[in-house]
């Protein structure tokens, strides 16, 4: 089992490792294997990158983030010119129904509502929004319609456990109703875990995925 020290050192160096990452302006911090950040960035892009690229470190269960993003004068957009960069950028997108999803921007800070088929939709919103300029923070509330019956659900996320090269599907239960979609067990990783939740998701019918999974590392 790795130490809080040795979390804190592959973490620095998965960081170093991201050419589009500054990690002298990220502060880290481990505690019993969870990663707390501070810092500012200059984009939101480059926080998303470096949450992602911590969460693949092994040993993370969990992480903390306060990083701040403020950008310079050159790039700072007003509310009104980020919202018509995301919706032209949605209707770009063949995966995003741009005529379900309602759009507001307040000092930067995105909310994305709406109701659409598949929650591959509006993950798919949501990682088009992070690509605009002047965006600081995203709230997702888009919600999924209702489809398969439960045994349906529960059989096709299982399958997509078992097809998936990142998820140990023998180490995962799934319990649904009515589209809530319940994950209990173990996994080594937060990537594993959230590769686990994404692939519950792109299940036609699941509009909640709890995902309870715990993370041992090795």
């Amino acid at each position: 089992m790795k130490t809080d020290s040795d979390i804190k050192k592959n973490v620095l160096e998965e960081l170093e490792w991201q050419p589009n990452i500054d990690e002298t302006q990220i502060g880290v911090v481990v505690e019993n294997g969870t990663v707390m950040l501070t810092g500012v960035l200059d984009n939101y892009q480059k926080k998303v990158a470096a949450e992602k690229a911590i969460k693949r470190v092994k040993g993370v269960k969990a992480l903390a983030g306060d990083i701040q993003v403020k950008y310079g004068t050159k790039y700072q957009k007003t509310d009104l010119e980020i919202s018509k960069a995301i919706v032209k950028a949605f209707e770009w997108n063949t995966a995003v129904p741009e005529n379900k999803i309602s759009i507001e921007v307040r000092d930067g800070w995105v909310n994305l509502s709406g109701e659409v088929n598949f929650a591959f939709q509006k993950d798919a919103a949501k990682r088009v929004a992070e690509n605009i300029i002047g965006v600081k923070w995203i709230n997702n509330v888009i919600t999924i319609k209702k489809s398969l019956q439960p045994f349906d659900i529960k059989e096709k996320i299982a399958k997509a456990f078992i097809r998936s090269a990142d998820i140990d599907a023998n180490a995962i239960s799934v319990d649904n109703t009515d589209g809530l979609v319940k994950l209990n067990g173990t996994v080594h990783s937060i990537a594993e875990k959230k590769a686990a939740e994404n692939a519950a998701y792109l299940a036609p019918g699941v509009h909640i995925v709890i995902n309870e999974l715990n993370v041992i590392g090795y």
